[in-house]
């Protein structure tokens, strides 16, 4: 009896894979049907427009090349004049800190010239003006005590003069 039921549990097993297997081909092949629809539909849309992409792109290709060529030579043209710009930019910016330099030194020495020309100035003009000026003043003053006292002294001449006949007058 063991026998007869595993045969009959195998012979179920043996049928259920069928019905399985049956359903798996039958998927499989509204699967497939799904996929040529899906297939033929992509073939009539895209692959005219691959073959018009590819068209278009052996028209454009020549352009192209033209195009990248003339952006390289305009790329080394740029280049070559920003080296030059660079060069003589830095060429200015030397001579530009020279002058500089130049202009500071010679400022320099410029401000000791003064510095010396007005301590000579002030050595061999300034201080004898002075000098000068105050011996004239001694003199002046000097002139001025010695004036004064004459004035003083004929004042007192004309005044004995003038004083004598008064006393006269009351005598």
């Amino acid at each position: 009896m063991n026998l007869d039921v595993f045969i009959a549990i195998t012979g179920a097993a043996v049928l259920l894979q069928a019905c399985v297997l049956l359903a798996m081909y039958v998927t499989m092949r509204r699967s497939s049907q799904r996929m040529e629809a899906l297939a033929a539909e992509v073939k009539a849309k895209v692959l005219p427009t691959i073959d018009e992409v590819q068209a278009t792109l052996t028209e454009i290709r020549p352009r192209l090349q033209v195009i990248a060529a003339n952006l390289e030579h305009t790329t080394n043209l740029v280049r070559a004049q920003v080296e030059r710009t660079q060069a003589t930019v830095s060429d200015v910016v030397d001579r530009a800190r020279l002058q500089v330099i130049r202009a500071d030194e010679l400022m320099s020495r410029t401000l000791d010239r003064v510095e010396q020309t007005s301590e000579k100035v002030h050595k061999t003009v300034i201080s004898p003006v002075r000098q000068i000026s105050g011996l004239m003043q001694g003199i002046t003053v000097g002139l001025e005590f010695l004036f004064s006292n004459r004035a003083r002294r004929n004042g007192d001449r004309r005044r004995e003069r003038q004083a004598v006949p008064q006393d006269e007058m009351f005598i």
